[in-house]
């Protein structure tokens, strides 16, 4: 006992070399300056849209907020479309991400069994489609000869499977769950689906997490779908809108004096607006991404280990 403690005591005062002492801190530095790299855009654009238009448009702001202000959210809150187009963007990615985790999981668990008959060909069939596709007129044409045309499921069924997705859960299920278990729920009257609900998806949310976190990211950013399938201003999402505000530069000036002055603050608005959008459309997920931080990293690492 007393010579273990010794030896602990020993390791914990090994020197390290002099090689040892430069590769820590040069790796300490080049890390240090890649999170200053990541960070300080990041805070550039929250402290940007947090200043006043005249600070963000004469360059004055470096780091921090410069005259507070919070005039490029009032704007855009203001907007009449902002509060519904929110909601929608909630419904499409809610329910889209719904269809899009159960198809994945569906098309994911039985190519992962190795049981399952014209395993290789269906893999095959559906690597295809990452290769090659239909285009954007003929996927048009069908989805509104399929009556989905100015309908949510247009923006849902389309693209139900992301096949990298599917192959990321396929490869989890084929490293996590040993063909020993399968064979035990058998022995035990388990049937496949019984299998799958009771067994497999409970030790799979690692993998669950990160198909959430893929495919939300995916619908809460996306636009161009709803840019091309939707005509219904009322079930526009959120990006949308916010486009319209950012490009069209939707700002109401009907009492606006048409002169150099009020044109400067016009352009000064138009800045901020960009700061402000940008905050605005990335907080829902970024808030959303620490309640799986901890699956996801764990989800990704197994389930892309193996191909």
């Amino acid at each position: 006992m007393a010579q273990s403690t010794a030896t602990h005591k020993s390791h914990k005062h090994i020197s390290l070399s002099l090689g040892d002492r430069v590769f820590v801190i040069t790796n300490y530095t080049l890390l240090t300056i890649i999170m200053l790299l990541v960070l300080y855009p990041l805070i550039y654009i929250i402290s940007c849209s947090f200043s006043s238009p005249t600070a963000v448009t004469g360059g004055k702001v470096w780091l921090y907020p410069v005259d507070f202000s919070l005039v490029g959210y009032e704007t855009v809150f203001n907007n009449s479309e902002i509060i519904p187009s929110f909601w929608n963007a909630v419904i499409i990615t809610f329910f889209g991400t719904i269809i899009n985790v159960v198809c994945t999981i569906m098309a994911a668990y039985p190519l992962a069994r190795r049981g399952l008959m014209g395993r290789g060909f269906i893999t095959g069939l559906f690597a295809f489609t990452m290769l090659f596709n239909g285009g954007l007129i003929p996927t048009f044409l069908i989805v509104k000869q399929c009556g989905l045309y100015n309908s949510y499921f247009a923006l849902w069924l389309p693209g139900a499977v992301s096949v990298y997705n599917m192959v990321v859960a396929r490869t989890f299920f084929q490293t996590n769950i040993p063909e020993e278990l399968y064979e035990a729920g058998e022995l035990d009257g388990c049937t496949d689906i019984m299998f799958m609900l009771k067994i497999a998806l409970p030790l799979s949310v690692p993998i669950i997490a990160v198909l959430v976190m893929f495919y939300a990211v995916g619908h809460w950013n996306g636009y161009f779908n709803a840019l091309i399938y939707l005509s219904d201003k009322k079930k526009f999402p959120l990006q949308i809108v916010l486009r319209n505000i950012l490009i069209e530069n939707r700002v109401d000036d009907s009492n606006m004096m048409v002169d150099v002055e009020a044109m400067a603050r016009k352009q000064g608005l138009s800045e901020l607006l960009k700061y402000s959008l940008i905050v605005i459309g990335s907080l829902p997920m970024m808030v959303l991404y620490p309640f799986v931080q901890k699956h996801f990293v764990k989800g990704v690492m197994i389930g892309a280990l193996k191909g």
